[in-house]
């Protein structure tokens, strides 16, 4: 059975897995060794970087990202990890060790109850308890972290690891065949919603976009979108490489992290224009009834919780906006674009002010961003950790065309910095990679 899973994860496009050894993993590590790196084995110091650079490969990659743990504090071990991927919408896999089924109910040495610790973080959580089984168990937990953009566990005894396979179960009453295959879907909004969303921002004068990771794939829409509507465009920290920073009407980053541009134009927009993010933090929104909303979202659930949204349009962002795109229309009156972009060279030319202050014999960390940020190689990979050096990463790294960042958006724990940079370079062996780690998260899972 163990064979036949490796070889069921090739088939779903998995090239290496991320993991660490250990007795509830014993017949997959087998398995490994007989698969000859068809997929490869990554081993890691500790589970939770291989839950982080499962999620920092789908996150890169936007293929589904794979760990593997052994049974009891092995499995414990994953759940950081794969609340970072639950938390920024990454599909993830997780294949789980567990004791012999015979050993099951026994309170038995590093026996836990694993399906209850996982159904927290899993959208899809099962275990194999046949050999027949594997196949189907396998295919929906991949087809469901796709279609979810979420983490699937799939719970496999060492006994069933090491039990003959049963490729093709028994054509029986029960039995299930599935099939490896999953194609994303067009996510458009109702007409009516667009012509309702297109028609507030057309009656906008002072227009503020803010973009997220939902608009990584959108940049030369959201650039149009923005051009036509005058509007400047705030990054939440998912969405740092949406767009490059040298463009003029880029504010940066929003929030406790943000630049005062950012502040500024949401302070004063009358229209917000959300596009692919959860930016949670109220307190940095417009005062509610100061502005018109429009959203987009592909997600339904997610649409319209941070501020009350006029226009909620569910889809994809690129899709979406090219529909958006000719009804909208150009604003003769640049006044508001021209404000913005001054604020944007005014804060440019405080950060670098801050980061030259030194005190004494001591240098001012933000320096160091400051003096990375125009020796960043072309099209490296950044990753960040959490922590003070954040603000740093989001304020003086600037990026320019076809760069790539990311970090732990939404669950912003510590120590994925590191776990992030490796999988990154996996995944793409040929470009720099950088990562931005604090002292803390370097002793934590940097070293």
């Amino acid at each position: 059975v163990a064979d036949y899973v490796l070889q069921r994860l090739t088939e779903w496009g998995v090239k290496r897995v991320y993991g660490y050894p250990g007795d509830g993993i014993n017949g997959l590590l087998g398995a490994f060794d007989r698969a000859q790196g068809n997929p490869e084995f990554i081993q890691v110091r500790h589970e939770e970087m291989a839950a982080f650079m499962a999620c920092a490969h789908a996150k890169f990659t936007g293929e589904v990202g794979c760990c593997t743990a052994t049974s009891g504090p092995g499995a414990v071990h994953l759940l950081n990890g794969l609340y970072d991927a639950k938390l920024d919408h990454q599909p993830v896999v997780a294949v789980v060790g567990q004791q012999k089924r015979l050993s099951l109910g026994a309170h038995y040495q590093q026996e836990i109850d694993l399906e209850r610790l996982f159904a927290d973080v899993s959208e899809f959580c099962q275990m194999v308890v046949h050999p027949g089984q594997a196949r189907h168990v396998i295919d929906r937990a991949f087809k469901t972290a796709l279609t979810t953009r979420g983490v699937a566990t799939v719970i496999i005894p060492e006994d069933v690891q090491e039990a003959d396979a049963q490729p093709s179960p028994p054509k029986t009453h029960g039995s299930v065949f599935s099939s490896v295959g999953w194609s994303r879907p067009r996510v458009l909004p109702d007409p009516g919603e667009l012509r309702r969303a297109a028609g507030i921002l057309n009656e906008g004068s002072k227009v503020a976009m803010l973009v997220g990771q939902g608009a990584a794939h959108a940049e030369s829409e959201v650039v149009e979108v923005a051009e036509l509507l005058g509007a400047g465009v705030a990054k939440a920290l998912l969405g740092r490489e949406v767009l490059p920073d040298d463009l003029p009407f880029v504010t940066g980053p929003i929030g406790l992290l943000g630049s005062s541009a950012s502040d500024n134009m949401i302070q004063n927009c009358d229209t917000l224009f959300m596009i692919g993010s959860s930016f949670p933090y109220s307190e940095w929104l417009p005062d509610e009834g100061q502005a018109r909303g429009v959203e987009i979202d592909i997600d339904g659930r997610m649409i319209g919780i941070r501020y009350p949204m006029d226009a909620h349009l569910v889809g994809d962002a690129k899709e979406t906006l090219r529909a958006l795109v000719p009804l909208l229309r150009r604003k003769e009156d640049r006044t508001w674009r021209e404000q913005i972009e001054k604020d944007v060279r005014e804060w440019n030319a405080l950060i670098c002010r801050r980061a030259g202050q030194h005190f004494g014999r001591t240098i001012n960390p933000q320096a160091v961003a400051a003096e990375l940020s125009p020796r960043l190689p072309e099209g490296c990979i950044l990753t960040a950790d959490s922590g003070s050096g954040t603000n740093w990463w989001a304020r003086h790294l600037k990026l320019r065309q076809g760069m790539r960042a990311s970090l732990s958006g939404t669950l912003a724990t510590m120590g994925p910095g590191t776990p992030y940079a490796i999988a990154a370079r996996f995944a793409y062996p040929d470009r720099p990679v950088i990562a931005f780690v604090g002292d803390g998260a370097f002793q934590m899972n940097g070293m």
